[in-house]
């Protein structure tokens, strides 16, 4: 963190901000819009995400041993878009997210069991229209761990969303990612100050090791 980052986030914390949500008894994992469309560079709306994916898998691999509820959210629109709404006039090149396209599809290193939930949204947050926050509750999940793409878009969206549906939030810092360094990082400080806690990819292994099967 360099001299200015830390003199904000020093002001930050004077003024009330920045406290600490931290990990509960019941966790669940969401993975964000890891799919080909943002993890293909050949799509408009990919970025390099390797990295970032591989934390990710290393998070799906533990969250699998302790049999914690596991969710992925991708992102589709019908032939016609009506169900993009305005969006797809904001950003025209969710154009290559039909319905029965390849690049709907989870990233085929993430892929999800059959047991494991893929819910198909519309907008950035993960529970925007979707059953998100019944299936975590019905769960008696108390915690929930976010990683995926983007950090400035979908992810924090669900971010906020979570905090406003009463879970602890926890974004793993290695675990997602963005376009550019700029809205990744000015999103993750916002995060972290405002609606849950970023967190280091060890940091959530290691509690993920300790909750009970």
């Amino acid at each position: 963190m360099s001299e200015s980052d830390t003199s904000v986030r020093a002001f930050y914390e004077t003024r009330g901000f920045a406290g600490r949500v931290g990990f509960g008894e019941r966790p669940a994992l969401l993975i964000v819009d890891f799919i080909r469309a943002f993890t293909d560079l050949a799509s408009p709306l990919a970025s390099s995400l390797d990295k970032e994916v591989e934390s990710t898998r290393l998070l799906l691999d533990a969250a699998r041993r302790r049999g914690i509820p596991i969710a992925f959210t991708t992102t589709a629109y019908d032939e016609g878009f009506r169900d993009a709404g305005v969006f797809i006039r904001k950003v025209p090149s969710l154009g290559v997210l039909k319905q029965g396209s390849p690049m709907i599809e989870i990233d085929e290193r993430l892929a999800p069991l059959a047991s494991e939930h893929v819910l198909v949204k519309k907008y950035a947050s993960a529970f925007f229209g979707t059953p998100l926050a019944a299936t975590l509750t019905s769960c008696r999940v108390d915690t929930l761990i976010i990683a995926g793409c983007t950090t400035s878009g979908c992810v924090r969206a669900s971010a906020v969303d979570a905090c406003q549906h009463g879970f602890r939030t926890i974004v793993v810092r290695e675990a997602v990612g963005d376009r550019a360094p700029g809205p990744h990082e000015a999103n993750l400080f916002d995060i972290d100050a405002k609606y849950g806690d970023v967190v280091s990819l060890q940091d959530v292994l290691n509690y993920l090791q300790g909750v009970a099967l």
